[in-house]
C-alpha cells in the first residue's frame, strides 16, 4: 500500500469539510473580510470629509484624467483613494474565488472560470463601443457585461462542482457584489450623491461583510444536512433579534442620509427630519441591546453553542450604543459617525456567525451522541 504524501506545513486539511484548505486561501479569506470592513471606513471618510464629488466623473476622476489633478486637492485624493480600495477588494475577491474552486475541484474548475472571464471581456468590448456610440454611460454598460459573465460563471460552478457548493457560492457572491458596488458607487457620483443611492451603497457593503464572515465560518464546516443545537424558542429569539438589527441599521442609514454629512458641501438635503429619525433609530437600537443581552445570558446559563459569539455581539452592540449616544450629544462629529458606521458592519458580521452556530452538521451531532 503506497505511503501517504505528507502535506506541507502551510496546508491544512479542513477536517470533515473534505477539502484541503491551504494557507493562502485562509489568509486571503481573512483579507477579504478585512478589506470589506476597511472599505466601509474609507467610504465613510469620503462622505464625512465632504469628498463625495472630489472626483466629479466616473470611472475617470475628471473628464480628462483617471487620477485626481492638483486643483482637486485633498477631496480628490480621498475619493480616488476609496476607488483604489475598491480595486484591492476586487482583486482579493477574485483570488478567493479561484483558490476556492481549486480547493474543491482542482485546476479544471479554475480554467473553466477563467474561460467565463475571457468571455466577459470579449462581450464587454462591443457593449462599451455600442453604448458610447449612443452617448450612454459606456463603462457602466461594460461593467454590467462583466457582471453578467461572473453570474453565469457562478451558476456554472454551482451546477458542476461535486461538493462544497456553499463555499463557492459565498465566494462568488462577494466577487459579484464588489463589481456591482463599483457600478452603484459610480451612479451615486453621477446623480450628485443621491442619498438613497448612497444609503443603498453602504447597506450593500455591510451585507458583503456578512457574506465574507459567513465564508470564514463555512470554510471549516461540513457540507450536508444540519440540525438545530439550541431550543426552538432560542432560535426564534435569535431570528427576531436579526430582524430588529436590520430595522436598526435601516433607520441608521436613513438618519445619516438626512443628516449634515451629505458627502459634499454643495449637496443640500431636504426631506426627512434627521432629529426625529435619530430618536426613531435609537428605539430599535435599545430593543436590540436588550434582546442580545437576554440571548447571551440564556446561552451561557444553558451552555449553548453560540454563547461565545453572543458575548462578542453584546460587546459590539454595547460599544455601538455608547458611540451612538455620544455622537448625538456632540452634534455628530465626523470621527464618531465613521466609527459608528464601521461598528454596525462588525455587529452584523458577529450576528451572522451567531446564526450559523445555531445548527450543527447532523453527522457531527450523531458522533457526539455516540461518544
Amino acid at each position: 500500500m503506497p505511503a501517504r504524501t505528507a502535506l506541507p506545513e502551510s496546508d491544512h486539511v479542513s477536517g470533515p469539510s473534505g477539502i484541503v484548505v491551504r494557507r493562502p486561501l485562509r489568509v486571503l479569506a481573512w483579507l477579504s473580510f478585512l478589506t470589506e470592513v476597511i472599505i466601509i471606513g474609507t467610504g465613510g471618510a469620503v462622505r464625512l470629509t465632504g469628498s463625495g464629488l472630489g472626483c466629479s466623473e466616473w470611472p475617470l476622476c475628471t473628464p480628462e484624467s483617471l487620477v485626481p489633478l492638483p486643483e482637486q486637492g485633498i477631496h480628490g485624493l480621498i475619493e480616488f483613494g476609496n476607488r483604489t480600495m475598491t480595486g484591492v477588494v476586487g482583486i482579493v475577491a477574485v483570488a478567493v474565488v479561484l483558490l476556492t474552486l481549486h480547493a474543491i475541484a482542482g485546476r479544471p474548475a479554475v480554467m473553466r472560470a477563467l474561460v467565463f472571464a475571457v468571455g466577459g471581456i470579449v462581450l464587454a468590448v462591443p457593449v462599451y463601443a455600442l453604448a458610447a456610440a449612443f452617448d450612454l454611460p459606456a463603462f457602466g454598460f461594460a461593467s454590467g457585461a462583466l457582471l453578467a459573465a461572473v453570474i453565469a460563471a457562478a451558476i456554472d460552478s454551482a451546477r458542476r462542482l461535486p461538493r462544497r457548493r456553499d463555499l463557492s457560492t459565498l465566494a462568488w457572491i462577494v466577487l459579484a457584489g464588489v463589481m456591482a458596488q463599483a457600478v452603484v458607487g459610480g451612479f451615486a457620483v453621477l446623480t450628485d450623491l443621491n442619498p438613497f443611492l448612497v444609503g443603498f451603497h453602504y447597506t450593500c457593503s455591510l451585507l458583503l461583510v456578512c457574506v465574507a464572515a459567513a465564508y470564514l465560518v463555512r470554510l471549516d464546516a461540513t457540507e450536508g444536512p444540519r440540525a438545530r443545537v439550541v431550543p426552538l424558542w432560542f432560535q426564534i429569539g435569535a431570528h427576531v433579534t436579526g430582524l430588529v438589527l436590520a430595522v436598526t441599521i435601516l433607520f441608521g442609514v436613513l438618519t445619516t442620509g438626512s443628516g449634515p454629512h451629505s458627502g459634499d458641501a454643495n449637496v443640500i438635503r431636504e426631506g426627512f427630519d434627521a432629529t426625529v429619525l435619530a430618536h426613531v433609530h435609537a428605539w430599535p437600537g435599545y430593543v436590540l441591546a436588550a434582546l442580545v443581552l437576554a440571548l447571551t445570558i440564556s446561552a451561557w446559563v444553558l451552555r449553548l453553542e453560540p454563547r461565545r459569539w453572543l458575548l462578542v455581539l453584546i460587546v459590539a452592540i454595547a460599544v455601538q450604543v455608547t458611540v451612538g449616544v455620544w455622537q448625538a450629544r456632540e452634534g455628530l462629529p465626523e470621527l464618531l459617525v465613521g466609527i459608528h458606521m464601521v461598528l454596525a458592519s462588525l455587529s452584523a458580521a458577529a450576528y451572522t456567525v451567531v446564526v450559523l452556530r445555531l445548527k450543527r452538521p447532523v453527522a457531527v451531532e450523531r458522533s457526539s451522541a455516540d461518544a
